[in-house]
């Protein structure tokens, strides 16, 4: 007789702990990846809302123009520097009304209040300008006053992240002739 040893093998039954750990790590990953996605999403709607937002004040200042074309032919509107629009002038409140310079005054002061209350850190400027798509900020618009095409120039902070709290500044601008 020989001293022979014999395994009875038994069929697999269940998970091993090596397969269970893998499918943790693996649905793992893939829920990381989706919350990625989703918090990528929500900047992006962020950006998107902002930018709405700066089209429609602009589309707000173009029609105040034209609603006061006196005032623009004028050049009331040419407002290049931020102090232009700290005055509201109380005659345009009031029922006897005002003058197309003061009212070009009083848009821009309602304008500017607009442009701080919807865009975080928003600023603006309109002026005439033979060179758009330039200037830094609204201190360094540089409108050059040439020519008869008005532009609205709007800047605001954008991408507010934890590694760049003070914001990346964005910028709009629509030309346009009256």
């Amino acid at each position: 007789m020989t001293n022979a040893i014999h395994f009875r093998s038994r069929p697999s039954s269940g998970f091993t702990m090596l397969e269970v750990l893998i499918a943790i790590v693996v649905i793992s990953f893939g829920l990381l990846g989706l919350a990625g996605l989703q918090a990528f999403a929500l900047q992006n709607n962020i950006n998107a809302t902002q930018r709405t937002a700066a089209i429609r004040l602009a589309n707000d200042m173009v029609d105040r123009m034209k609603a006061n074309y006196t005032g623009v032919v004028n050049n009331n509107y040419h407002l290049p520097a931020s102090t232009d629009y700290a005055n509201q002038v109380a005659a345009c409140i009031s029922v006897g009304g005002c003058t197309s310079p003061q009212m070009a005054q009083n848009d821009a002061f309602d304008w500017a209040q607009g442009v701080a209350a919807n865009l975080p850190g928003g600023l603006g400027v309109i002026c005439l300008d033979s060179t758009p798509n330039d200037g830094a900020s609204n201190t360094d618009s540089q409108c050059d006053n040439l020519g008869v095409r008005y532009v609205v120039k709007l800047w605001w902070v954008d991408d507010r992240s934890q590694a760049n709290l003070a914001g990346n500044l964005r910028r709009l601008v629509m030309p346009f002739n009256p």
